[in-house]
């Protein structure tokens, strides 16, 4: 999801700030690793580690930051939205609610479809 988001800004001349959540950053860190051992130059990728009560929300209302694209709750994207709109009109992308989804074919077996969906959301 991280390249998903990087790729274009990266592409298109753009610096970015990523603030990974506080419950999973590993994958972050290693993508910073990667984008040193790479050659990126200093301040072209910025990984920003804390709760998204401080960073992120020092990220949505800075106005040196024109864009923000988000993937998790409601709850905190309408937060986004309040203080996009209270600093620089930033452009927002959304992509919220819902969690694990799962297509099940016709020739499954259901028992195990089931226990394997239910444990993705665990």
């Amino acid at each position: 999801m991280v390249a998903w988001k990087f790729a274009p800004a990266l592409a298109t001349g753009n610096t970015v700030v990523l603030k990974p959540s506080e419950i999973a950053p590993l994958t972050s860190l290693r993508i910073a690793d990667l984008i040193t051992e790479a050659g990126f130059p200093p301040g072209v990728v910025n990984i920003i580690n804390g709760y998204g009560t401080t960073v992120g929300q020092a990220i949505t209302s800075h106005p040196l930051i024109t864009k923000v694209a988000f993937t998790g709750s409601t709850l905190v994207g309408r937060k986004i939205l309040k203080a996009s709109s209270e600093s620089n009109l930033k452009v927002v992308t959304l992509e919220l609610g819902g969690k694990s989804p799962t297509v099940v074919f016709d020739d499954a077996d259901l028992e195990q479809a089931v226990k394997w969906a239910a444990s993705g959301i665990l």
